[in-house]
């Protein structure tokens, strides 16, 4: 398999490891230690032996879309630390309750109270729509405080907001969201991902979210449902 990546390496077979290095020289060149930003591992697609490779290249955080995959993984993989990153589905959290270490994708209060209702306490990302295009997930703008404190209210812990930017000029869209993330006084700011994680690392990011830069391109195939 030969995998073209952002910054990265073309040779055939590239490893978790080298790809992972990678990751860690385009945090540094974006002006920030390597160690400040947690590389959150994407595994959407690809199988427990993809997070094996990550868990063994140092990587303990490890992000899945769906709540099937996401238990199926982590039964086989107890020692990561799972983020689910999609819309959470209120059906399918008690699914999932005990293993997720972080909500990265809450973006209405009742996903909150079903992840209260069965983790109190819970570690939750609000998610915001960062271009506001009413086929992305989010909370708007105006309505991001209001569920910052509904969550809290709930009891959950709200660590920090989470986005996920435009392909064309995220770096606005970025720089408002760590600026909203510094208004409410929280401390984590998950965005970027393979394409534009320098952008986001520039701009204040905490957690980069790749998929492609670590494990190259997703296999083709069915959609895993959650």
């Amino acid at each position: 398999m030969t995998d073209a990546v952002p910054g990265g390496d073309t040779r055939s077979e590239v490893s978790v490891p080298a790809r992972l290095a990678t990751v860690h020289e385009r945090i540094e060149a974006a002006g920030r230690p390597a160690d400040e930003v947690t590389v959150v591992a994407v595994t959407k697609g690809f199988g427990p032996d993809a997070v094996e490779a990550a868990v063994a290249a140092g990587l303990r955080d490890v992000g899945e879309n769906y709540a099937r995959e996401l238990s199926d993984k982590a039964a086989q993989v107890p020692q990561a630390r799972w983020h689910h990153l999609g819309t959470v589905q209120r059906g399918s959290v008690g699914r999932i309750a005990d293993v997720v270490d972080l909500w990265q994708g809450v973006d209405r209060l009742a996903a909150g109270e079903a992840i209260a209702r069965r983790r109190p306490g819970a570690a939750v990302l609000v998610q915001v729509n960062l271009t506001g295009a009413p086929e992305r997930s989010g909370v708007a703008w105006g309505d991001a405080a209001a569920l910052v404190e509904g969550l809290s209210g709930l009891g959950l812990t709200v660590r920090g907001l989470m986005g996920v930017g435009p392909k064309i000029e995220p770096r606005p869209v970025f720089r408002r969201l760590a600026r909203l993330n510094e208004a409410f006084g929280l401390t984590e700011l998950s965005m970027g991902m393979t394409d534009d994680l320098e952008i986001a690392v520039q701009e204040g990011a905490t957690m980069v979210r790749v998929g492609r830069g670590l494990f190259g391109a997703r296999p083709a195939g069915p959609e895993v449902r959650r």
